[in-house]
């Protein structure tokens, strides 16, 4: 894959994740359509610090935080399926969209580390605004590119795919007491409110905001602006 600028991913990606973004009934504002979520207002879990400062602008024009990574990327091999999801040598953009998630554990943030959902030997670009994955052997159709939080889907096929999916891809747990080696409870956030079901059910639409926290000081949910194309 070629690395994109920092605010664009290209014309080929904005379109086919507009595409994307319309089978599933969603608007890029990141609203859920009809699909159903257990959403309660943030006021129900009391009151929330203001979320911290948003770190420098990685490769792909989102921040990455000032934080060390939650876990690594379990290694991969080509053809390996996790939840029905497999690792190919080329990426697909028959469904491409884009999701972003932020962690924090017990106040702190913490990165999801580039390389998730991709397959040795890496292909590493080092960026003046930090490393980007742009090559593997292979590439689950769940994969981060940089340490911005940005959850690429490009699959062949149209389907939700959960965050217990990408967590599943990236070879750590995650539960509503869990997240990677991380242990305490965890609240989630989706599109600025509180998902009060389990975690691994949060759905990767399209511009979907996600947080999570383990343990307490609670957040407010953090905001990103996704740049033109992505």
């Amino acid at each position: 894959m070629k690395r994109p600028g920092p605010r664009s991913l290209g014309v080929v990606t904005g379109v086919a994740a507009f595409v994307a973004t319309g089978v599933l009934a969603l608007t890029h504002t990141g609203s859920t359509g009809s699909l159903k979520l257990p959403l309660a207002p943030p006021s129900e879990i009391g009151p929330l610090r203001a979320p911290e400062t948003a770190g420098p602008l990685g490769p792909e024009g989102v921040p990455i935080p000032f934080a060390a990574a939650l876990a690594r990327a379990q290694p991969l091999e080509n053809a390996q399926r996790i939840d029905g999801i497999s690792c190919q040598a080329g990426e697909s953009v028959l469904f491409h969209i884009h999701a972003h998630v932020t962690i924090f554990v017990h106040g702190g943030p913490r990165q999801v580390p580039a390389g998730i959902g991709i397959a040795p030997p890496l292909e590493v670009e080092q960026t003046p605004v930090g490393a980007f994955v742009a090559r593997g052997s292979c590439f689950m159709w769940l994969h981060t590119h940089s340490a911005d939080g940005i959850i690429h889907t490009e699959s062949p096929v149209k389907r939700i795919y959960t965050l217990g999916n990408f967590f599943d891809v990236w070879g750590q747990p995650l539960n509503r007491r869990r997240v990677g080696p991380a242990r305490g409870m965890v609240t989630a956030f989706f599109n600025g409110r509180v998902f009060t079901g389990n975690p691994r059910e949060i759905p990767l639409l399209a511009h979907a905001q996600i947080q999570l926290d383990v343990g307490r000081p609670l957040s407010g949910p953090e905001r990103i602006t996704f740049p033109q194309g992505l």
